[in-house]
């Protein structure tokens, strides 16, 4: 389709073998594996599960693992890695239910693997499951625990993190569709007209919210549910953004039901934080963006045959047809605002 952008800055990448997955782990940690090594489903990165020689009384069976993982070169610097790991921490210090990464023997949370130039590092393993379906009271207790979230993202800012708005999601993610004429020719300039009218049409008003650290990716599938209640993982699309980013991505719909799950949403955050109801109308335009930035993704990931077995159709005029369509509706769904009775 188009060649990589990271070059061969992938190469170890898509060859880690256990030897340098166990020899990177216990070099840095100073913990010895039982050689057990299982991949975990990650399409960003490189995730395993490494069991532990241990002799302490462990409370839970998940204690005797790790999480060792490896970032996919080119996405994150250093010190963007570093802002969340920073946010993490903060998290933790503040007694809100999230997973930082647990210090190397020299007290870094980062390391560059000499063998493979990845960055990596390690998690605890932590028990739970991902809800299918959030009830009332559930949609209450995760809106008290986003406000508690958000009110540590605003203490200080991810310097160096993407900030999410109409161009680094928007427009840029389109220059590199049509740069790299990844958009079948039949559809290109419609895709191209109804992106541009769309981030040209709400740039005002993600200019008139503030934006802070947010988790940016906190839809149900991260979120886990343990013996203490919810709490959220996989920090890794972590950018400065609008709080209602963090909001809408838990909800199912924006139809009657979708209303009355956000209403509960709400209805919690703000037993702990402000908000402001007006930045609802930034729902259905970071949507649309989610729609561009996510093709722009595949595209340049489509090197990773785990891409490319992921999304079969991505190359097809169906999916472009229907990528068009849903633009298009979206752009109509954007006019009418759907979550204009919860805004005032």
């Amino acid at each position: 389709m188009n060649d990589s952008p990271w070059g061969a800055e992938t190469q170890f990448f898509y060859d880690l073998t256990p030897d340098r997955i166990l020899d990177a782990f216990e070099r840095s940690t100073g913990l010895r594996s039982t050689g057990r090594c299982l991949a975990l489903n990650s399409m960003e990165n490189r995730v395993y599960e490494i069991e532990i020689e241990t002799e302490e009384k462990l409370r839970h069976p998940w204690e005797r693992f790790r999480i060792l993982k490896f970032y996919r070169p080119g996405r994150w610097n250093e010190n963007q890695i570093l802002d969340e790991h920073r946010f993490l921490q903060q998290l933790c210090d503040d007694e809100i239910p999230a997973v930082a990464p647990q210090p190397f023997l020299d007290g870094k949370t980062l390391h560059l693997d000499d063998s493979t130039g990845l960055w990596y590092t390690v998690f605890p393993k932590v028990g739970g499951r991902s809800p299918y379906e959030l009830d009332e009271d559930q949609l209450k207790m995760c809106g008290r625990l986003l406000a508690r979230l958000h009110s540590v993202g605003g203490v200080s800012d991810a310097e160096h993190r993407v900030h999410l708005t109409p161009d680094t999601y928007g427009r840029n993610s389109l220059s590199w569709l049509l740069e790299k004429q990844i958009i079948p020719i039949q559809f290109e300039k419609r895709y191209e007209s109804v992106v541009t009218e769309i981030c040209d049409r709400t740039q005002p008003l993600f200019e008139k919210f503030p934006q802070q650290r947010i988790h940016g990716d906190c839809h149900l599938g991260n979120l886990l549910w343990g013996d203490q209640g919810p709490f959220w993982v996989d920090f890794d699309d972590m950018v400065m953004g609008q709080c209602v980013q963090d909001l809408w991505l838990m909800i199912a719909g924006r139809d009657e039901h979708g209303l009355k799950q956000m209403s509960f949403l709400l209805e919690g955050y703000e037993q702990m934080r402000d908000f402001s109801r007006e930045s609802l109308a930034l729902i259905e335009p970071l949507r649309a963006l989610r729609f561009v930035h996510f093709n722009a993704w595949i595209s340049k990931r489509w090197e990773d045959k785990s891409f490319q077995r992921a999304f079969p159709q991505y190359e097809t005029m169906g999916f472009w047809q229907e990528q068009v369509s849903d633009l298009d509706e979206q752009l109509r769904v954007i006019e009418n605002n759907p979550w204009r009775p919860l805004m005032y």
